[in-house]
């Protein structure tokens, strides 16, 4: 490899290895005829000592220069340790600097001290990456999945992948349509979640499912919602009542939070739990601020909020898309009624409620599940109250007719890992979680997307785009 260590790993106890380090130029300070140079990559930053002859050679590097030192790690005098750094005690003496990459004018300011627009940070984000913060925000998140992993395998489940082309079905957001080459006119929808698949693995028999899961909305942009994509930590179990899943989640969060943010504080185990109703006439929202002092960024007040009504009457702000005009479900149309309500979906289903679980952190909801309907009877009179036509139903035809051969009692719950992690960090933006987010028009500034796209590639997929060509 081009380096023995990282820029981060170097400490007294290495004095007088020869080593070889790479990474990026954070500044060259040129004293006299000799230099020094911090050289940085993700793990952290060394400071290089340059001599007179490699200096005078290299002249000035630009900031961004990617390069790699050899030399002798040499511990630094006492009374010049370097504090604020974790490598601070030593410094590179370089025998040997090649420069690997030379870097260009920067289009914006890497500095944490120096504010950049939102807009130039997300098209220039491979730069905007290499800054602490954001590498500290991939750290987490990549440590938070790599728990949930290995918690969810020692209790039993096991991670199974779903298909992303899948079938276009009324699930409440609008779809993102992909074309079909080979059945022209016909189009695939990627997935608004992996619902109905995870149903279908507990007729299965795969009793305890999991997956950190993509899930595709076409839908408008919020500080904790990015629109386009996002991921959850889909979790499916069988034979469970709505407790289980309650306990499998809280329990999974806590000790997350404890391995993970141990600077972070929740302020009640085991997590309140709320009727929504009293939720709404209480707090006003059905997303509670559970936190004793909102001022504390450390504090993390969880709770659940439970005993949904089963349906909500569709309105301009909150309109489930694919139901009619007077009803849609409150959570999704596979949430089971509270078996004692069944009898109100004949004659009062406004006053039904469900068995839907919401969480929520520091009023924000970060994951609702429920237990689901697994008798066809009960989810065919579901799809009547939500005004699904006939050629709707027939959409769903593959899971009633999957429920006719033996499907078990089951539920699950979704949380989101965005906005979760986003809630936990502080964050100000779900944006500052994902590495390459889409902007507040659900455009990918980076790779310039959505894109037009040639007429050959259209006529193969029988496709003719409206006003194209005026």
């Amino acid at each position: 490899m081009l380096r023995t260590h990282t820029c981060g790993e170097l400490r007294g106890s290495d004095a007088g290895k020869k080593v070889a380090l790479c990474g990026w130029v954070e500044t060259h300070r040129i004293q006299g005829k000799l230099s020094f140079i911090m050289l940085r990559d993700r793990y952290g930053i060394t400071q290089v000592f340059v001599n007179p002859e490699i200096t005078k050679k290299l002249g000035e590097i630009r900031r961004e220069t990617v390069i790699q030192a050899k030399g002798e790690v040499k511990k630094r005098p006492e009374n010049q340790v370097k504090k604020e750094l974790v490598t601070g005690e030593v410094e590179l003496s370089a025998s040997e600097v090649n420069i690997l990459s030379k870097a260009a004018p920067l289009p914006l300011e890497l500095s944490e001290n120096v504010a950049s627009t939102e807009d130039v940070r997300l098209k220039y984000r491979y730069l905007d990456l290499r800054r602490p913060k954001m590498v500290k925000s991939m750290t987490l998140r990549h440590k938070a999945i790599q728990f949930i992993r290995e918690y969810l395998d020692k209790k039993g489940f096991l991670e199974i992948t779903t298909p992303i082309l899948t079938k276009s079905t009324p699930e409440g957001a609008r779809d993102y349509l992909v074309p079909s080459r080979i059945h022209q006119g016909k189009f695939y929808a990627l997935p608004q979640s992996p619902q109905q698949y995870k149903q279908l693995l507990m007729v299965a028999g795969m009793d305890r499912y999991f997956q950190i899961a993509p899930c595709f909305r076409d839908e408008d942009a919020r500080a904790d919602r990015c629109p386009g994509e996002f991921y959850q930590l889909d979790i499916e179990m069988s034979f469970v009542e709505q407790e289980d899943i309650l306990n499998l989640v809280e329990e999974l969060f806590i000790e997350m939070i404890k391995k993970i943010f141990p600077d972070k504080k929740i302020s009640q185990v085991p997590f309140p739990r709320i009727n929504h109703a009293d939720a709404k006439a209480k707090y006003g929202s059905d997303k509670p601020d559970m936190r004793k002092d909102k001022n504390d960024k450390d504090e993390l007040a969880f709770c659940w909020v439970l005993n949904f009504p089963l349906f909500v009457k569709q309105t301009q702000e909150d309109f489930f898309h694919g139901a009619g005009q007077e009803w849609g479900p409150s959570h999704h149309m596979f949430t089971a009624p509270k078996e004692e309500d069944i009898p109100l979906l004949d004659k009062e289903p406004g006053k039904a409620k469900s068995y839907q679980h919401d969480l929520v952190l520091n009023g924000f909801e970060v994951g609702g599940g429920s237990i689901r309907i697994h008798d066809a009877a009960v989810q065919a009179k579901i799809f009547d109250l939500i005004g699904f036509t006939e050629q709707q139903k027939k959409e769903f035809a593959h899971l009633l007719e999957a429920f006719s051969y033996g499907v078990p009692p089951h539920g699950g719950i979704a949380p989101g890992i965005d906005r979760l992690l986003m809630v936990i960090s502080g964050a100000d933006s779900i944006r500052e979680m994902i590495a390459f987010p889409k902007d507040k028009s659900a455009r990918d500034p980076v790779m310039d997307a959505p894109s037009e796209v040639t007429d050959e590639q259209l006529d193969e997929l029988g496709i003719k785009v409206k006003g194209k060509g005026k």
